[in-house]
This record gives C-alpha cells, sequence and structure tokens, in this order.
C-alpha cells in the first residue's frame, strides 16, 4: 500500500519518494514493499507497534542501512548521497543519545564547528528559555533537560527535513508537551518537513498534518489528518439499537462501561446517529481496529 501526501503543489518535488522499499535481515522482512510520496511542510506520523519497521524505514531514509527498492530523499539516494544529504537533514533518535560527559558549553562549540548551517546565535536564544546553565555535563541534566538541550541544537541547524523516532520516550507529560509546542512554535514553518515515528500517537495526534499506519514492515491505513475527521467515525450504540449498528459493517467494536462503541469507515454520520452518539474517534482506537483487523488491510482515505 501506498502514501502520498496530500494538498501538493504541481511543482512541488517530494522531500521523500520511495518505490517498493524493502529492508531483509537474515530470512526476517523489516520493511516490505512501501511506497512513499511526502510533499514539502508536512508533519507525519509514523505509527506502529515495537517491531512494525518504523525505525527501519527512518534508518533508511538517513541513509544508515541499504535497502532494497527506489528511495529518493531531497533528489538524492540516502545510501550513496548520505554526506550531502545530512547537510539538509537533522535526526533526534533519543533525547539522551548526547554523551554524559560533555558540558553544554562543549555541545555547542561541537556542533558549531561540524555543521555549516548551524545558527550558535539561535540556539543561545533557545536555550535562554530554560534553566540550563552552559557549564552542566550532560550528566547532570535532567532527561527533559537533555532534551531541551538537544532541540535546541537541532532547531538551530537550517534543514529541510527533521526525523524524529520516539524523541520523548520516557519523558513525563510535562515536557512530552513542552517539546511538541516547541517543534511547532520555534521551528516549524509550513516549508519544513518532519516525520515522527511514534507508537504513542496520542501524544503526536494534535501536531500532525498526515499520519502512517505501519505494520509488519506494511503501511496499512495512510491519510491526512483533515481527511481522517471525514472518514472515520465512532458510534456510542444505544442497547436496543446493536443490531442495527452492526448492520451498518462497523470495523472494530469494544465495550466500556457497559457501552458498546462501534468504529466506522466512510459511513453516513446521518444514519449512524439515529442508533446513538457520534463523535471523531482517537486516531489510537483507528490504530487499534486497523492493526486488530490484519492481515486484511484498510486502505487509507482517499
Amino acid at each position: 500500500m501506498s502514501f502520498t501526501s496530500p494538498d501538493t503543489a504541481p511543482d512541488a518535488a517530494p522531500i521523500i519518494k520511495a518505490r517498493g522499499l524493502t529492508k531483509v535481515f537474515d530470512k526476517h522482512i523489516a520493511v516490505n514493499g512501501i511506497d512513499l510520496s511526502i510533499a514539502p511542510g508536512r508533519i507525519v506520523g509514523i505509527v506502529g507497534p515495537n517491531g512494525a519497521g518504523k525505525t527501519t524505514a527512518l534508518n533508511s531514509i538517513l541513509g544508515l542501512t541499504p535497502y532494497q527498492g527506489e528511495l529518493s530523499v531531497l533528489g538524492r539516494d540516502p545510501w550513496t548521497e548520505r554526506d550531502e544529504l545530512m547537510r539538509d537533514v537533522c535526526f533526534i533518535a533519543d533525547v539522551a543519545v548526547l554523551p554524559r560527559w560533555m558540558r553544554v558549553s562543549q555541545a555547542l562549540d561541537y556542533v558549531d564547528g561540524v555543521h555549516p548551517r548551524f545558527n550558535r546565535a539561535q540556539a543561545e536564544g533557545f536555550l535562554a528559555k530554560t534553566t540550563i546553565k552552559r557549564s552542566s555535563k550532560v550528566a547532570e541534566l535532567s532527561k527533559g533537560m537533555v532534551m531541551q538541550l538537544h532541540l535546541a541544537l537541532v532547531m538551530a541547524i537550517d534543514a529541510k527535513l527533521l526525523v524524529l523516532d520516539e524523541p520523548t520516550l520516557g519523558l513525563d507529560i510535562l515536557f512530552q508537551k513542552q517539546f511538541y509546542e516547541s517543534l511547532i512554535h520555534d521551528y516549524y514553518d509550513k516549508e519544513r518537513t518532519i516525520l515522527i515515528a511514534t507508537h504513542h500517537i496520542d501524544e503526536v495526534q494534535h501536531v500532525l498534518t498526515d499520519v502512517i499506519f505501519v505494520d509488519g514492515g506494511k503501511i496499512v491505513l495512510s491519510c491526512s489528518t483533515t481527511d481522517f475527521e471525514s472518514h472515520f467515525f465512532e458510534l456510542l450504540v444505544r442497547p436496543d439499537d446493536l443490531a442495527a449498528a452492526r448492520e451498518l459493517g462497523p470495523i472494530h467494536e469494544r465495550h466500556t462501561f457497559g457501552r458498546s462503541v462501534f468504529l466506522y469507515r466512510d459511513a453516513d454520520p446521518e444514519a449512524l446517529a439515529t442508533l446513538g452518539d457520534v463523535r471523531t474517534p482517537s486516531l489510537s482506537d483507528v490504530f487499534v481496529a486497523v492493526v486488530t483487523n490484519q492481515p486484511s488491510t484498510i486502505k487509507g482515505a482517499a
């Protein structure tokens, strides 16, 4: 199944374009024939359970692993042209990867020395909004403060593509919120493209323009978040209308607090409303429905 980000200008070249992207480890197929076309200026959530192939796909995009199939990132082959590619790409795998012995001032010095597009004054401005001391070692910082430092370094680089792999793993809800607020308000400008791989979909739902569900190395659902709201409906069914609700073909059913909740794709919301309360489901609820309906997949909204 393929993914093409919507709202693409006719002359806008995709930031990422893949056809038949595949990665095999021994006999295990980690990424299985993925097609992608992601336009500039999108914030795309790649969502899947552990082992779904998210990180392997990102590693291919970043030129960290060889692959089969066709893949172009910013017009370059990421495996053979990685040095040139990384001038325009930033990557955060985990907020705790900075060397623990390094002082904050040394981290600034290092990035300033190795990356031609690093704006030190901008990084200093981001850090001025925190309580982080320049003399502190990374080992002395909380995980949330390391996140703030790492994000300040990344946001000060003039990159076209930012790739985040579980960026807030292990952070409490306060720092998660601060992370994504900083990302949207201080970094995103509707021209940069951001990929966020996670299995905690609820914490990123509010910032995404597009979502891709991955399971078993395949894309099992893809759509823009705008299309999502017009294609998926959740119905809190009245007890006397269960049979009628099932006749409308829900893709998932669950029970909570003695009530039945049905999930539909491309159903008539007016018909659903005659059977109970209709609302927009969360991305996580749709994700559970899609994955539990495997091996048959639900195609993304058009």
